[in-house]
């Protein structure tokens, strides 16, 4: 009984040991801002929201690479290569004027919880001096 228990230890020390280390997601490695630059399609000034598009997708990667999600900052920038390389889809797909949603998507946006800086006076208003 020890013995196939110090066998079975064994074994799968060897195979963690032998297993290859999960690699970090390699967000430079991916060159999403050298891809952007090199795209003429992403130049022009028609394009921003895309170019912007994909630098947040980039920087969703880094977050999620920061807050040990490798996984799922690999799945990001595998939808960023996809989209870089073919730009005039990625335009075609990204140019929904829908305006009705645009509102309700810069509404989203907005932080609901108070910071701090929401608790200060509004520029311009300086509270009256106390009386002594």
């Amino acid at each position: 009984m020890r013995r196939s228990l110090i066998a079975t230890a064994l074994v799968l020390a060897l195979t963690a040991a032998a297993l290859p280390a999960r690699a970090a997601c390699d967000v430079k490695g991916a060159q999403i801002e050298e891809a952007i630059a090199a795209k003429k399609e992403l130049q022009a000034d028609a394009n921003a929201q895309t170019v912007r598009d994909l630098r947040t997708l980039r920087d969703a990667a880094i977050v999620l690479e920061t807050y040990k999600f490798p996984g799922e900052c690999e799945v990001l920038l595998g939808i960023a290569k996809s989209l870089l390389a073919n730009p005039e889809k990625t335009i075609v797909r990204g140019g929904d004027t829908d305006e009705d949603e645009a509102e309700s998507l810069v509404e989203a946006r907005e932080p609901k919880a108070k910071t701090p800086a929401d608790e200060k006076a509004p520029a311009g208003k300086t509270p009256a001096p106390k009386a002594n």
